[in-house]
């Protein structure tokens, strides 16, 4: 007693046609009697998968079957009258579902069977910036690398003169029948490898490539504000497609060298000042060094060591945002003098007692602890 078709698939009776199909393409690898040679238990589970799935890819037997069982099958021929007549006819359902699993099918060729060929080959180009270059923008020039269009042939391949024929083996299709015992399948012309055609004189400058190597100069824009590891895409820059086909893109990764005094959070900057006690303690106009010069900056008095000054607007411009830019940070150092002379020591005694840092006692006693401490 035959089996049911829709557990010979393992679906469900109300199965969409894409899960069927779905289906079949696993049990067809995992049976195909290539791969698993001379094992007649795969041989048959093969072809009761076949049977199977020549029914219910068929909307009128589906319909049949679905009514009236295996009976319903009876004069309609297929599958379902007795199993296939010749072996070879399981793979003529098969379309482009036996070809996309062997290689032999539609994929990369157009309805007519020319291939289509694929884009070039996108390449990388890693470019070091300062970061005053990624804050301004610039246009850069860089040597890239590449395969371009051969020129002798104007990337056909073939010498000058000359074309490429049909080749005789597959007669343009660029795949051939294989049998195997009852089976048989499509696969790539071993001949002329899936291109339909053979160049018997090839260029002499490509070898029949199509392209050659060449180093091309090209100009980069540097957007405003870019950041490190920022991946610039050039359209069109990439290696050139075979015979005429689309070329690849060019990918350009920014690395930031790094700059001293100066460190990079997101689009805000970083940096540090020295001042002097007098500085801090009085207040005054500082000039902060930026990547681009300087910017004035109000240093409060009794502004102390560690203190964060925020600068609005004089970081980097915010990528993509026209007008917009992060800020910049200024932590406050404050100096402390390593040596002093006796005339500073004494200024400094002075100020000190007028802000009760020196004890009572060592005032009175000013002389002996003006040698003890300042001598």
């Amino acid at each position: 007693m035959k089996k049911d078709f829709y557990e010979v698939l393992g679906v469900q009776k109300g199965a969409s046609e894409e899960e069927i199909k779905k289906a079949y393409r696993h049990l067809a690898i995992k049976y195909h009697p290539d791969r698993n040679p001379g094992n007649k238990e795969a041989e048959e589970k093969f072809k009761e998968i076949n049977e199977a799935y020549d029914v219910l890819s068929n909307p009128q037997k589906k319909q049949q079957y679905d009514a009236f069982g295996h009976e319903g099958m009876n004069g309609m021929g297929g599958a379902g009258a007795g199993g296939f007549g010749d072996m070879g006819d399981i793979f003529s359902n098969m379309g482009d579902i036996f070809g996309d699993i062997f290689g032999g099918g539609r994929a990369g060729r157009s309805s007519g069977g020319r291939r289509q060929y694929r884009k070039g080959a996108d390449l990388r180009y890693d470019l070091e910036i300062s970061m005053l270059d990624a804050m301004t923008g610039k246009e850069v020039s860089i040597d890239v690398t590449r395969r371009d269009t051969c020129e002798t042939c104007h990337g056909t391949g073939a010498k000058a003169g000359t074309s490429a024929k049909t080749c005789p083996q597959c007669r343009g299709t660029g795949q051939v029948s294989i049998r195997q015992g009852f089976f048989s399948f499509a696969q790539t012309c071993p001949r002329c490898h899936g291109e339909g055609h053979i160049i018997e004189n090839p260029c002499p400058t490509c070898r029949g490539t199509g392209t050659v190597r060449t180093s091309k100069n090209l100009k980069v824009r540097i957007p405003q504000g870019v950041n490190d590891g920022s991946t610039l895409r050039v359209s069109g820059a990439g290696d050139a497609g075979p015979k005429g086909a689309e070329p690849g893109d060019l990918y350009v990764v920014i690395h930031l060298k790094k700059q001293e005094g100066f460190v990079r959070d997101g689009d805000d900057l970083h940096t540090e000042i020295k001042l002097t006690f007098a500085q801090a303690a009085l207040g005054m106009e500082y000039d902060v060094p930026v990547l681009d010069g300087s910017v004035k900056v109000k240093i409060s008095s009794g502004t102390q060591p560690g203190t964060i000054l925020r600068i609005r607007d004089q970081g980097f411009p915010k990528l993509g945002r026209r007008g917009m830019r992060g800020d910049l940070y200024v932590k406050v150092n404050v100096n402390v003098p390593k040596s002093l002379n006796s005339e500073q020591k004494k200024a400094l005694f002075e100020f000190a007692k007028t802000m009760g840092e020196v004890p009572k006692d060592a005032v009175q006693k000013n002389d002996s602890f003006f040698k003890k401490f300042f001598s």
